[in-house]
């Protein structure tokens, strides 16, 4: 009789960027796009993408996380890649949400923000700035 494995699947966003985590038991191996975890740059993103892991110990060692991340600029995928690594880690391990959010809220719970539409006829500038106005 074969024993059932475990699969998790998680979502995270940040911006434009949609993270989807799917978590598997195994021998802790962490894949972004199918690049490991080591190779990943620039550094910065790769230490911000560690934090949950770190705060996760030995939990982590029991599972491989894969992510395939798409849209946004750079931070917003690694935003969006810490919520899904965390709320797949929260499903497979209840006690973690305690720690998650003791740690840092943003870790579990999107960042609802997005950016402002243009409004027509302005400059590309941005969303509210108008011509300056010359008083003669």
């Amino acid at each position: 009789m074969k024993k059932s494995k475990i699969i998790i699947h998680a979502v995270g966003k940040r911006k434009r960027a949609v993270a989807r985590a799917t978590l598997r038991e195994g021998s802790g191996k962490i894949r972004i796009n199918s690049v490991p975890l080591e190779l990943y740059r620039p550094k910065y993103a790769k230490l911000r993408i560690e934090e949950p892991l770190i705060l996760a110990k030995d939990v982590v060692k029991n599972v491989d996380i894969d992510v395939n991340v798409k849209g946004g600029g750079v931070f917003g995928q690694v935003d969006a890649i810490r919520v899904a690594i965390c709320n797949a880690l929260v499903k497979f391990n209840k006690n973690l949400r305690k720690l998650f959010l003791s740690f840092d809220r943003s870790l579990l719970v999107s960042d609802p923000r997005r950016t402002e539409p243009h409004k027509p006829s302005r400059s590309s500038a941005g969303p509210r700035r108008k011509k300056q106005q010359s008083k003669r």
